[in-house]
C-alpha cells in the first residue's frame, strides 16, 4: 500500500539507498515461483529495515513471518559479527527457498529457521533479543507482542509491519473483518503498554517502532 502521491513516492525511493543484487535476485525468483509475492517487504522498506538494524547493531534478532527471507536478509545486515537471527514461519514449502538465499549471503550460518506456530515456538526460545520484527498473521499480533516483550532486552526494538493495513484502520469496521479488528487492537495495545515507547511511521503499509524501556 502506498499513501504518498506516486511522484513523491518515486522521489523518496530514488533518493534512498539502492537494493543489493542478491535481494534483487530473491525478488525475481519470488515473483516467478511463489504465491502472493506481494508479501515481500520490497526494496524501499527493506532499506528501512536494514538501516534500523544497522543503527541498533543487534546481537540477537527475532523475526515472526519469514516468507521467502527478504526482510530476514535486510535485518541481518546490521547484525554483530557473532550475532544470530531466529526466524519463524509456518510454511514448510518455503524452507528450502529461504535457505538457498540465506546461504548465498554472508549471514547463512547466523540465521536459524524455525518451522511452526510462533505461539508455540517463542516460549521455547532461550534467547533474549535486541531487535524483533512482527510480520505474520494479523489476528495474532497482540499475542505475539505479549510473548516477545519480556524477551526483549532493555532498549530493544520491536518493529511491527502492516499497522495501517491498507488504510482500513481509519475506515468503518466490518463485523467479519477479523484482521482489521486485530490490527486496531494491536495498535491501541502498543500505544497504551507502559513497558515500551512507540512511534508509528507511515512507511508503505505502516511500520511501528517500539522501544523496550
Amino acid at each position: 500500500m502506498y499513501f504518498l502521491p506516486e511522484k513523491l513516492d518515486e522521489y523518496v525511493v530514488a533518493h534512498s539507498q539502492g537494493e543489493p543484487e542478491l535481494l534483487q535476485q530473491l525478488t525475481r525468483e519470488t515473483y516467478q515461483k511463489i504465491l502472493q509475492p506481494i508479501m515481500l517487504s520490497g526494496p524501499y522498506q527493506g532499506r528501512v529495515l536494514s538501516m534500523i538494524s544497522k543503527l541498533k547493531s543487534p546481537k540477537t534478532i527475532l523475526e515472526l513471518g519469514t516468507f521467502t527471507g527478504y526482510a530476514t536478509l535486510c535485518l541481518a545486515e546490521g547484525l554483530q559479527a557473532d550475532g544470530e537471527i531466529d526466524t519463524i514461519d509456518v510454511n514448510e514449502e518455503l524452507m528450502d527457498f529461504q535457505r538457498k538465499y540465506f546461504d548465498k549471503s554472508e549471514f547463512g550460518k547466523q540465521i536459524h529457521q524455525h518451522l511452526g506456530s510462533a505461539i508455540d515456538i517463542i516460549p521455547k526460545l532461550n534467547n533474549t533479543y535486541d531487535l524483533a520484527f512482527i510480520d505474520a498473521d494479523k489476528p495474532n499480533y497482540s499475542n505475539y507482542f505479549h510473548l516477545i516483550v519480556d524477551k526483549m532486552n532493555p532498549g530493544g526494538i520491536i518493529l511491527s509491519d502492516n499497522v495501517l493495513w491498507h488504510g482500513k484502520v481509519v475506515e468503518p469496521l466490518e463485523d467479519k473483518d477479523i484482521s482489521t479488528k486485530a490490527v486496531l487492537e494491536f495498535n491501541t495495545l502498543l500505544k497504551k503498554d507502559n513497558r515500551i515507547e512507540t512511534v508509528m511511521l507511515p512507511i508503505r503499509d505502516g511500520l511501528t517502532v517500539s522501544r523496550k524501556k
